[in-house]
Protein backbone atom coordinates (compact mmCIF):
# COMPACT_ATOMS: atom_id res chain seq x y z
CA UNK A 1 0.00 0.00 0.00
CA UNK A 2 2.58 2.01 1.29
CA UNK A 3 5.01 1.10 -1.62
CA UNK A 4 2.00 2.19 -4.40
CA UNK A 5 1.48 5.46 -2.83
CA UNK A 6 4.86 6.18 -2.83
CA UNK A 7 5.61 5.53 -6.69
CA UNK A 8 2.68 7.22 -7.30
CA UNK A 9 3.59 10.20 -5.50
CA UNK A 10 6.84 10.16 -7.42
CA UNK A 11 4.97 9.98 -10.66
CA UNK A 12 2.81 13.18 -10.11
CA UNK A 13 6.19 14.85 -9.22
CA UNK A 14 7.68 14.07 -12.41
CA UNK A 15 4.42 15.03 -14.02
CA UNK A 16 4.56 18.48 -12.03
CA UNK A 17 8.02 18.85 -13.17
CA UNK A 18 7.91 18.24 -16.79
CA UNK A 19 4.92 20.04 -16.82
CA UNK A 20 6.72 23.15 -15.18
CA UNK A 21 9.54 22.61 -17.69
CA UNK A 22 7.77 22.43 -20.94
CA UNK A 23 6.05 25.78 -19.85
CA UNK A 24 9.16 27.43 -18.55
CA UNK A 25 11.37 26.13 -21.72
CA UNK A 26 10.92 29.14 -23.50
CA UNK A 27 11.68 31.56 -21.35
CA UNK A 28 14.78 29.47 -20.26
CA UNK A 29 15.32 29.40 -24.33
CA UNK A 30 14.84 32.93 -25.13
CA UNK A 31 17.03 34.06 -21.44
CA UNK A 32 19.84 31.72 -22.91
CA UNK A 33 19.88 33.36 -26.44
CA UNK A 34 20.16 36.64 -25.41
CA UNK A 35 23.33 35.51 -22.85
CA UNK A 36 25.58 34.61 -25.43
CA UNK A 37 23.94 36.66 -28.19
CA UNK A 38 24.51 39.64 -25.63
CA UNK A 39 27.90 38.43 -24.50
CA UNK A 40 29.17 37.98 -28.33
CA UNK A 41 27.81 41.53 -29.06
CA UNK A 42 29.80 42.90 -25.77
CA UNK A 43 32.59 41.45 -27.15
CA UNK A 44 32.34 42.98 -30.65
CA UNK A 45 31.60 46.79 -29.43
CA UNK A 46 34.10 46.39 -26.97
CA UNK A 47 36.84 45.61 -29.83
CA UNK A 48 34.96 48.66 -31.87
CA UNK A 49 35.75 51.07 -28.87
CA UNK A 50 39.19 50.12 -28.31
CA UNK A 51 39.83 50.70 -32.32
CA UNK A 52 38.19 53.66 -31.93
CA UNK A 53 40.16 55.35 -28.98
CA UNK A 54 43.63 54.36 -30.44
CA UNK A 55 42.73 55.90 -33.70
CA UNK A 56 41.80 59.40 -32.10
CA UNK A 57 45.05 58.67 -30.12
CA UNK A 58 43.80 58.44 -26.89
CA UNK A 59 45.71 58.24 -23.98
CA UNK A 60 46.40 54.82 -23.38
CA UNK A 61 45.77 54.48 -19.53
CA UNK A 62 42.00 56.53 -20.13
CA UNK A 63 41.52 54.19 -23.08
CA UNK A 64 42.05 51.42 -21.04
CA UNK A 65 40.29 52.78 -18.59
CA UNK A 66 37.41 53.79 -20.33
CA UNK A 67 37.05 49.98 -22.44
CA UNK A 68 37.09 48.48 -18.93
CA UNK A 69 34.36 50.58 -17.42
CA UNK A 70 32.18 50.01 -20.66
CA UNK A 71 32.69 46.35 -20.67
CA UNK A 72 31.53 46.14 -17.26
CA UNK A 73 28.59 48.39 -17.76
CA UNK A 74 27.71 46.43 -20.76
CA UNK A 75 27.89 43.03 -18.71
CA UNK A 76 25.93 44.33 -15.90
CA UNK A 77 22.62 45.38 -18.03
CA UNK A 78 23.00 41.66 -19.82
CA UNK A 79 22.59 40.16 -16.71
CA UNK A 80 19.67 42.35 -15.00
CA UNK A 81 18.30 41.58 -18.96
CA UNK A 82 18.92 37.94 -18.64
CA UNK A 83 17.53 37.88 -15.23
CA UNK A 84 14.77 39.81 -16.06
CA UNK A 85 13.74 37.23 -19.07
CA UNK A 86 13.80 34.36 -16.63
CA UNK A 87 10.73 36.20 -14.84
CA UNK A 88 13.04 37.22 -11.42
CA UNK A 89 11.92 40.59 -10.43
CA UNK A 90 14.48 42.86 -10.94
CA UNK A 91 12.92 45.68 -8.62
CA UNK A 92 14.14 43.38 -5.75
CA UNK A 93 17.34 42.47 -7.05
CA UNK A 94 18.12 46.14 -7.48
CA UNK A 95 17.66 46.42 -4.05
CA UNK A 96 19.79 43.52 -2.60
CA UNK A 97 22.27 45.11 -5.16
CA UNK A 98 21.89 48.36 -3.39
CA UNK A 99 21.92 47.16 -0.28
CA UNK A 100 25.16 45.02 -0.81
CA UNK A 101 26.85 47.61 -2.48
CA UNK A 102 26.57 50.13 0.57
CA UNK A 103 27.84 47.32 2.67
CA UNK A 104 30.60 46.50 0.39
CA UNK A 105 31.14 50.29 0.25
CA UNK A 106 32.06 50.72 3.71
CA UNK A 107 34.14 47.61 4.32
CA UNK A 108 36.56 49.08 1.29
CA UNK A 109 36.70 52.82 1.63
CA UNK A 110 40.62 51.95 1.19
CA UNK A 111 40.06 50.63 -2.09
CA UNK A 112 37.61 53.54 -2.70
CA UNK A 113 40.10 56.16 -2.26
CA UNK A 114 42.42 54.66 -4.42
CA UNK A 115 39.94 54.25 -7.12
CA UNK A 116 39.46 58.17 -6.89
CA UNK A 117 43.11 58.71 -6.87
CA UNK A 118 43.69 56.30 -9.61
CA UNK A 119 40.41 58.88 -11.73
CA UNK A 120 42.83 61.82 -10.57
CA UNK A 121 45.41 60.56 -12.08
CA UNK A 122 44.30 59.46 -15.37
CA UNK A 123 41.65 63.00 -15.90
CA UNK A 124 44.42 65.44 -14.54
CA UNK A 125 48.01 63.49 -16.12
CA UNK A 126 50.85 64.77 -13.47
CA UNK A 127 52.77 61.55 -14.87
CA UNK A 128 52.22 59.03 -18.32
CA UNK A 129 53.82 55.77 -18.97
CA UNK A 130 57.43 55.78 -19.24
CA UNK A 131 57.74 58.82 -16.65
CA UNK A 132 60.20 58.95 -13.93
CA UNK A 133 58.85 59.63 -10.43
CA UNK A 134 59.63 60.17 -7.47
CA UNK A 135 56.42 59.95 -4.67
CA UNK A 136 56.43 58.00 -1.37
CA UNK A 137 59.74 57.88 -0.99
CA UNK A 138 60.58 55.48 -4.22
CA UNK A 139 62.01 56.39 -7.33
CA UNK A 140 60.98 54.69 -10.50
CA UNK A 141 59.57 54.48 -14.13
CA UNK A 142 56.09 54.75 -14.22
CA UNK A 143 54.89 51.18 -15.93
CA UNK A 144 51.39 50.87 -15.75
CA UNK A 145 48.19 53.31 -14.13
CA UNK A 146 45.83 50.83 -12.57
CA UNK A 147 42.50 52.04 -11.16
CA UNK A 148 43.63 51.06 -7.82
CA UNK A 149 47.37 51.00 -7.85
CA UNK A 150 50.09 52.58 -9.98
CA UNK A 151 53.26 50.55 -11.29
CA UNK A 152 56.79 51.50 -10.81
CA UNK A 153 60.20 49.82 -11.64
CA UNK A 154 63.50 50.90 -10.05
CA UNK A 155 66.54 51.13 -11.26
CA UNK A 156 67.66 47.63 -9.69
CA UNK A 157 64.90 45.95 -11.42
CA UNK A 158 62.43 46.14 -8.34
CA UNK A 159 58.60 46.57 -8.92
CA UNK A 160 56.95 48.76 -6.45
CA UNK A 161 53.27 49.43 -6.57
CA UNK A 162 52.17 52.72 -4.98
CA UNK A 163 48.58 52.78 -3.99
CA UNK A 164 46.64 55.33 -5.81
CA UNK A 165 45.02 56.83 -3.01
CA UNK A 166 48.44 58.29 -1.30
CA UNK A 167 49.85 58.74 -4.50
CA UNK A 168 47.39 61.40 -5.85
CA UNK A 169 47.11 63.10 -2.36
CA UNK A 170 51.03 63.53 -2.02
CA UNK A 171 53.51 65.30 -3.27
CA UNK A 172 55.13 63.71 -7.21
CA UNK A 173 58.24 64.93 -8.72
CA UNK A 174 58.18 64.27 -12.21
CA UNK A 175 61.61 64.00 -13.82
CA UNK A 176 60.05 63.29 -17.37
CA UNK A 177 57.80 66.64 -17.70
CA UNK A 178 60.31 68.68 -19.05
CA UNK A 179 62.49 66.91 -21.14
CA UNK A 180 65.77 68.29 -20.09
CA UNK A 181 67.54 67.87 -16.31
CA UNK A 182 70.16 69.36 -14.41
CA UNK A 183 72.53 67.50 -12.41
CA UNK A 184 73.45 69.02 -8.98
CA UNK A 185 77.18 67.84 -8.60
CA UNK A 186 79.57 68.82 -5.82
CA UNK A 187 83.95 68.52 -5.53
CA UNK A 188 85.47 69.38 -2.51
CA UNK A 189 88.61 70.82 -3.44
CA UNK A 190 91.78 72.16 -1.65
CA UNK A 191 92.39 75.80 -0.47
CA UNK A 192 95.78 75.49 -2.26
CA UNK A 193 93.86 75.41 -5.41
CA UNK A 194 93.46 77.88 -8.16
CA UNK A 195 89.68 78.45 -8.40
CA UNK A 196 89.73 79.70 -11.57
CA UNK A 197 91.92 76.62 -12.63
CA UNK A 198 89.53 74.26 -11.54
CA UNK A 199 86.75 76.12 -13.13
CA UNK A 200 88.08 76.28 -16.42
CA UNK A 201 88.81 72.72 -15.75
CA UNK A 202 85.51 71.85 -15.06
CA UNK A 203 84.03 73.35 -17.99
CA UNK A 204 86.12 72.22 -20.59
CA UNK A 205 85.44 68.92 -19.32
CA UNK A 206 81.72 69.29 -19.28
CA UNK A 207 81.69 70.98 -22.96
CA UNK A 208 83.91 68.35 -24.13
CA UNK A 209 81.09 65.72 -23.28
CA UNK A 210 78.66 65.25 -26.10
CA UNK A 211 75.61 64.44 -23.79
CA UNK A 212 75.85 67.28 -22.15
CA UNK A 213 73.62 70.27 -23.64
CA UNK A 214 74.89 73.68 -24.89
CA UNK A 215 71.66 75.00 -23.91
CA UNK A 216 70.60 75.26 -21.17
CA UNK A 217 74.50 76.14 -20.56
CA UNK A 218 76.16 74.27 -18.20
CA UNK A 219 77.53 76.27 -15.00
CA UNK A 220 80.26 75.65 -12.24
CA UNK A 221 80.55 77.97 -9.11
CA UNK A 222 82.17 78.10 -5.73
CA UNK A 223 78.59 76.96 -3.79
CA UNK A 224 80.61 77.55 0.35
CA UNK A 225 83.70 77.66 1.77
CA UNK A 226 84.01 75.79 4.89
CA UNK A 227 86.61 75.30 7.27
CA UNK A 228 88.63 72.45 5.12
CA UNK A 229 87.74 72.99 1.47
CA UNK A 230 86.16 74.67 -1.02
CA UNK A 231 83.41 73.57 -2.60
CA UNK A 232 82.25 73.81 -6.47
CA UNK A 233 78.74 73.31 -7.76
CA UNK A 234 78.58 71.93 -10.86
CA UNK A 235 75.58 71.93 -13.00
CA UNK A 236 74.96 70.51 -16.55
CA UNK A 237 71.86 69.71 -18.02
CA UNK A 238 70.84 66.74 -20.14
CA UNK A 239 68.31 64.98 -21.64
CA UNK A 240 66.17 62.21 -19.40
CA UNK A 241 67.43 59.05 -21.62
CA UNK A 242 71.52 60.56 -20.93
CA UNK A 243 70.97 61.79 -17.15
CA UNK A 244 72.07 58.96 -15.44
CA UNK A 245 74.73 58.05 -17.77
CA UNK A 246 76.11 61.93 -18.31
CA UNK A 247 76.55 62.70 -14.41
CA UNK A 248 78.73 60.04 -13.91
CA UNK A 249 80.93 60.62 -16.53
CA UNK A 250 81.33 64.25 -15.95
CA UNK A 251 82.06 63.23 -11.62
CA UNK A 252 84.71 60.61 -13.10
CA UNK A 253 86.16 63.31 -15.89
CA UNK A 254 86.52 65.85 -13.62
CA UNK A 255 88.49 63.69 -11.25
CA UNK A 256 91.10 62.20 -13.91
CA UNK A 257 91.31 65.99 -15.36
CA UNK A 258 92.01 67.46 -11.45
CA UNK A 259 94.57 64.86 -11.10
CA UNK A 260 96.40 65.24 -14.09
CA UNK A 261 96.44 69.16 -13.21
CA UNK A 262 97.42 68.34 -9.90
CA UNK A 263 94.33 69.34 -8.23
CA UNK A 264 93.03 67.47 -4.15
CA UNK A 265 89.69 66.85 -4.88
CA UNK A 266 89.47 65.17 -1.16
CA UNK A 267 88.77 67.79 1.47
CA UNK A 268 91.96 69.54 2.94
CA UNK A 269 92.35 69.55 6.54
CA UNK A 270 95.39 71.74 7.94
CA UNK A 271 97.53 70.59 10.99
CA UNK A 272 97.39 72.16 14.13
CA UNK A 273 100.65 73.45 15.36
CA UNK A 274 101.99 72.07 18.17
CA UNK A 275 102.54 74.14 21.23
Amino acid sequence: MNSSLSIRSFAEYVEQFTSLLIDYSPKLISALIILFVGLYAIRIINRLVRKIMIKRELDPTLSKFLADSLLWALRLLLFVSFISKLGIETSSFVAILGAAGLAIGLSLQGSLSNFAGGMLIILFKPFRVGDTIEAQGVIGTVLEIQIFVTKLITGNNQTIFVPNGILSNGVIINYSMQGNRRADLVFSLSYDTNIKTAKDIVMQVMQNHPKVLKNPAPTVAVKSLTDSAIILAINPWAKNADFGAMASDVLENCKEAFDAAGIVTQPYVRESSKA
